[in-house]
């Protein structure tokens, strides 16, 4: 596990509120590690299905290639859109989810740092949704920079 700062953790613990106050059931938070090819998960609204130890391998596909290389947020509504790319799929059914977003973090000339990821049920991220968590995500988009900086 990458240790993070409590002031990290606040930033993560205030825009989980914001999300889920918006419907968000799963909030999660993952950093890239360019040198061991992973991201970790610096934050969990679910630690015993996805703890903060947990780690994933980066993979180059189409997931990839869409949110880290284009620097673009993935939206997934149904669970086949996102199952492809996601290998713990049956876990986020199993919990009632089947809608995801996945939103990369980033400098303006810099990398990808990481992603914040929302799950909630089927056909949950409208458009109107997508804006309202976009703000959210913006207003506290510095804070996110330094929080995954300081892993």
């Amino acid at each position: 596990m990458l240790p993070t700062t409590p002031q990290a953790q606040a930033t993560y613990a205030a825009l989980h509120a914001d999300c889920a106050a918006l419907g968000t059931r799963l909030f999660t938070v993952t950093v890239m590690d360019d040198a061991t090819h992973l991201t970790h998960r610096a934050y969990t609204s679910h630690p015993v299905e996805y703890p903060v130890s947990g780690t994933k391998p980066i993979i180059r596909d189409g997931w990839y290639d869409q949110c880290i290389a284009a620097r673009q947020v993935f939206v997934a509504n149904t669970t086949p859109e996102f199952a492809r790319y996601f290998f713990d799929h049956a876990l986020i059914t199993s919990l009632g989810l089947g809608s995801c977003i996945n939103i990369p973090i980033f400098a303006a000339a810099g990398p990808v740092l990481g992603t914040i990821n929302l799950l909630a049920e089927d056909h949950h991220f409208t458009p109107d949704k997508l804006a309202a968590y976009s703000v959210l995500i913006n207003d506290c988009h510095f804070a996110l920079l330094d929080a995954m900086a300081q892993i």
